[in-house]
């Protein structure tokens, strides 16, 4: 089993198994809306797909995200995990500046694509081991460039997983050595928007949801996640 990391989408390679994160927020979004009872999470890389795929589902469906961490003006919620607790329907249709296009990508790339984040941390590092095959984790980063703070959960993801590491997984795991506690972690990358703190937070805590999101196949230009 060999585990290696991609710092950002352009180092993506064909894995067996591709773990995403987006630490702030997507994929802590995700497992957060799957976790609260959302049959499934829709994601669009383009806020049309999403407008689009709105108007087709009806009621079934609400739409979140952001665009440089602003929420987008024709959406109802934004892409905090915080707003996904309480189910709005049975879909959500998000879609953000990184996390979501890098899914999108990874699911043509990877053989399985799950998603990763602090909050899933031990239920989605179990999984991989379990899998015992080859995994990459996958970095959104911001704007197709190195963020630290995906770089420090993947570094977390790939200490648990254990067995053969790449040098950037190497890397990646002495990032996350770099910061003891995972706050310190997330903040370690510069945010621009004032406003995020509580949602550092919340991102923030450590393996307090049990599901593996799962990338099931797509649905139009979307790529469907249901909990494996």
């Amino acid at each position: 089993m060999r585990c290696h990391v991609a710092f950002t989408p352009a180092e993506a390679a064909r894995a067996q198994l591709g773990i995403v994160v987006d630490v702030m927020r997507a994929t802590s979004t995700i497992a957060q809306a799957l976790a609260s009872g959302y049959r499934r999470v829709l994601c669009c890389a383009e806020i049309e797909d999403a407008l689009a795929l709105r108007a087709e589902l009806g009621n079934e469906a609400i739409t979140g995200g952001e665009r440089d961490a602003q929420r987008v003006a024709d959406f109802d919620a934004g892409a905090s995990p915080r707003e996904f607790r309480d189910p709005k329907a049975e879909t959500l249709i998000l879609s953000t500046t990184n996390g979501t296009r890098s899914i999108v990508a990874a699911a043509e790339a990877c053989d399985e694509v799950v998603v990763g984040a602090l909050l899933n941390l031990e239920v989605v590092a179990a999984y991989a081991r379990e899998r015992g095959e080859d995994v990459t984790v996958l970095c959104a980063g911001y704007k197709s460039a190195f963020a630290i703070d995906d770089a420090y959960c993947a570094g977390r993801i790939v200490h648990l997983v254990g067995g053969e590491r790449t040098d950037a997984a190497i890397a990646a795991e002495l990032v996350a050595e770099r910061f003891p506690h995972a706050i310190d972690g997330i903040n370690a990358r510069t945010y621009g928007p004032p406003g995020l703190e509580d949602d550092i937070a919340w991102c923030a805590q450590e393996s307090v949801l049990d599901v593996v999101p799962r990338f099931s196949g797509m649905v139009g230009p979307a790529a469907e996640i249901v909990v494996a």
